[in-house]
């Protein structure tokens, strides 16, 4: 469709941390120190990670935990250096068919609000099926970036 995109997005790990009881901006903010500092060194093997996009951030209804993620680069994604920050979590998120609706621009957490609620609303419009719970937001680019910046929000389809 021109306004979102159906993937299917294969079995994978990610690094990840929750962050509770704080604003999305301020948990993305802690989250992504935490888990910057993984990629630096901050686990098992001391080893550094090349950083990877996107940087995810799952935003449940009601709820005021975020869980952060990075993906997990290719070269590790069978033996994934373990954290040593307690409050850090390799995951497997399984295969899954996910709606996606990109933007530009500096992502606020009330822009991914409203570009989510605006994917929501045409899915319900086009009877198709989704998990209206919850939804990540994903990040491609350094705040350095000023220009071309891409945004996503995923559902995940039923």
């Amino acid at each position: 469709a021109k306004d979102y995109e159906l993937r299917q997005y294969e079995t994978a790990k990610w690094v990840s941390t929750v962050i509770r009881g704080e604003t999305q901006k301020e948990a993305m903010r802690q989250g992504f120190w935490k888990l910057f500092h993984y990629i630096q060194g901050k686990n098992e093997k001391e080893m550094k990670i090349d950083m990877t996009v996107p940087v995810t951030c799952l935003v449940k209804s009601g709820c005021t935990d975020f869980k952060i993620s990075f993906f997990v680069p290719f070269e590790h994604q069978d033996c994934p250096p373990q954290p040593t920050d307690s409050d850090v979590f390799i995951e497997e998120r399984k295969a899954a068919a996910l709606f996606v609706r990109s933007f530009g621009g500096f992502a606020s957490p009330e822009k991914y609000a409203e570009e989510a609620d605006a994917l929501a609303r045409t899915l319900r419009n086009r009877g198709q099926p989704f998990h209206e719970d919850f939804f990540y937001t994903a990040g491609y680019d350094s705040p350095f970036k000023l220009f071309n910046r891409h945004n996503e929000v995923w559902y995940f389809k039923k």
